[in-house]
């Protein structure tokens, strides 16, 4: 659950934030390139929906491998706790 609201708030992030940046953003100007769209109207929007997609993804990617190797570290540091025991 935690990681679809990292999800849903960084894509917002990146969406908005490539709807206010002039200049082009990778990937979302390769896409609309390969699509072969020429409005510019078009351009801004669909750029900002592929950039708000893809760097959520890459943002929750980090986010969960971040977590799973905390929870690792933490569950190690309680095993080693209990056998001092």
């Amino acid at each position: 659950m935690r990681g679809l609201a990292v999800f849903t708030v960084f894509c917002a992030i990146f969406l908005t934030s490539s709807l206010f940046i002039l200049s082009p953003l990778f990937p979302g100007n390769i896409v609309c390139f390969f699509l072969g769209i020429s409005e510019s109207s078009q351009i801004s929007v669909v750029s900002a929906i592929v950039n708000g997609v893809f760097y959520g993804f890459v943002v929750w990617i980090v986010f969960n491998l971040s977590f799973k190797w905390v929870e690792k570290s933490l569950s190690k540091s309680k095993i080693g706790e209990n056998q001092k025991k």
